[in-house]
């Protein structure tokens, strides 16, 4: 039975769309319950909804075999899995983003409110920028409108909150889209299955 971790909402639907597709469906995952783990034993295959920002979590303590993650998190997280395939679904990026007119202050350090420490400093750190990381868990926007930060650094997918809340976009930071991540040590056991499993995705992408 292959354990595959799929993250929970809009992302996940279409990933499981995806596996259903190429011979890993399992029709309990599109009643309407609030179960977490679905299981097609003729297909060899269990699901387990999990919180997307946990996905590499599950994975990387074996817990699933393989999920699906956004770069992003791999990014933020780095956890030790082998990243194996970009599914190109869920795409956007991560950005520098201000309140409209907004002129930086080179003499002064930069306040920087994220939900991506770790991507903020590697990015700033690139550019020998001192900045001071305001660590955010939602609602980043409201940090420049309410004088906490600077800039932002935030996923932006179409801009349309950046633009209700009078912010703009002033620098990309990196691109981000879904990724197939597998455990190191399943990745060795079930070797053939997971590469059976890649070789299919690519000929449906």
């Amino acid at each position: 039975m292959l354990n595959i971790a799929l993250p929970k909402g809009r992302l996940g639907d279409k990933v499981y769309d995806l596996f259903s597709s190429i011979g890993y469906d399992c029709a309990a995952i599109k009643e309407d319950n609030r179960k977490l783990v679905f299981e097609n034993e003729k297909n060899g295959v269990r699901y387990l909804l999990v919180k997307p920002s946990d996905v590499a979590i599950y994975v990387e303590h074996g817990a699933a075999d393989i999920g699906v993650v956004g770069k992003d998190t791999l990014l933020e997280t780095t956890p030790d899995v082998y990243e194996l395939l970009d599914l190109g679904l869920g795409k956007c990026r991560l950005a520098v983003a201000a309140k409209n007119g907004w002129q930086e202050d080179l003499s002064l350090p930069l306040r920087v409110a994220t939900k991506y420490p770790h991507v903020a400093k590697a990015y700033y750190d690139a550019q020998s920028r001192q900045i001071e990381i305001i660590k955010l868990n939602g609602s980043i926007e409201l940090a420049p409108i309410l004088g906490l930060s600077d800039v932002i650094v935030d996923i932006v997918e179409t801009g349309t909150t950046l633009k209700e809340n009078d912010l703009s976009v002033f620098a990309d930071v990196v691109p981000s889209s879904a990724r197939l991540i597998a455990n190191k040590a399943s990745y060795q056991f079930n070797a053939n299955e997971i590469n059976t499993i890649c070789s299919r995705i690519k000929e449906k992408l």
